[in-house]
């Protein structure tokens, strides 16, 4: 086991660990740290914890200090330079006609390096600007490309839940979401209403997919020949619901009437799979044969 304490130099950003050594640190003190990049400015998110070393990407950095307030200044001169540095940027890449859209600047903490995030369709030839930016800002510089959900995260705004983007809140990472999700969760396929500013696929649907998931082990399918535990009572899937884990049975009644009712998934037992079912079996079956 290792003592370490995570740090995140922007707001929703990403979560590194880092040696605190026997520094007396707390959750939401600002420190210096040693990193790939050089000497950052950070904020503690996850105070000092005891993990596994392997759960640990080797070589784990060190906290150099507890800022200072001379550190803090030096910190808001440099967000300063970005918001002259993003007008500067943006003249410079008119002048050079470029079909590209200035998202951020970023400044690490020692100067060495100023970062320029931007989108574009495609690839842009950008060598020439950057010998530009190079002679004004008389640094090293990076400009990185970036997709449309780091755009999102970085712009920020509101979701269509009418509440701040999560991405841009408190989202550290973003983990893969798919159409099976929305699927899963009865939820409408229309892309209007499943996708987030981005234009991507919410990334709620991923919130509540592993409870979704182990719901629907619970149930039968739709088309399902079901059997009611404890009764008479026989009939067909027509629904499922994963959040309740009930479905809608066409219920046979032992005076050969139907009727629908929505029973719970543990008080169903199956009888005889879905035709569909059955179909997607022979297919999957018939390609082992060939």
């Amino acid at each position: 086991m290792i003592k370490v304490v995570g740090v995140r130099f922007k707001k929703a950003g990403k979560i590194y660990y880092f040696d605190p050594e026997k520094k007396w640190i707390n959750n939401g003190d600002f420190v210096i740290v040693e990193t790939v990049r050089g000497i950052e400015y950070g904020q503690v998110v996850v105070g000092p914890k005891m993990v596994k070393e392997d759960d640990i990407v080797q070589p784990l950095k060190k906290v150099l200090r507890l800022a200072t307030e001379e550190d803090n200044k030096i910190n808001q001169e440099n967000i300063d330079k970005e918001k002259r540095a993003f007008d500067i940027c943006l003249k410079k890449i008119e002048d050079h006609g470029l079909e590209m859209k200035l998202i951020d600047i970023e400044y690490t903490f020692d100067n060495n390096k100023v970062i320029f995030y931007f989108t574009a369709d495609g690839r842009i030839d950008f060598r020439e600007l950057v010998k530009d930016l190079a002679s004004v800002f008389r640094t090293r510089i990076e400009l990185r490309q970036i997709g449309v959900r780091d755009e999102a995260k970085m712009i920020g705004g509101l979701g269509p839940c009418g509440r701040q983007m999560c991405c841009a809140n408190f989202l550290g990472e973003f983990y893969p979401v798919s159409i099976k999700m929305a699927k899963e969760q009865k939820l409408s396929l229309n892309p209007a209403k499943i996708s987030g500013i981005c234009s991507r696929l919410m990334c709620c649907l991923n919130y509540e997919h592993h409870v979704y998931e182990e719901n629907v082990k619970l149930l039968p399918d739709v088309g399902d020949k079901v059997k009611v535990i404890g009764t008479n009572k026989t009939g067909l899937v027509l629904d499922v619901n994963p959040l309740f884990v009930t479905a809608k049975v066409n219920v046979l009644k032992s005076d050969g009437s139907v009727e629908i009712e929505e029973i719970k998934g543990q008080e169903l037992k199956v009888m005889e799979e879905g035709m569909k079912k059955r179909k997607s079996e022979e297919i999957n079956l018939q390609e082992l044969e060939d």
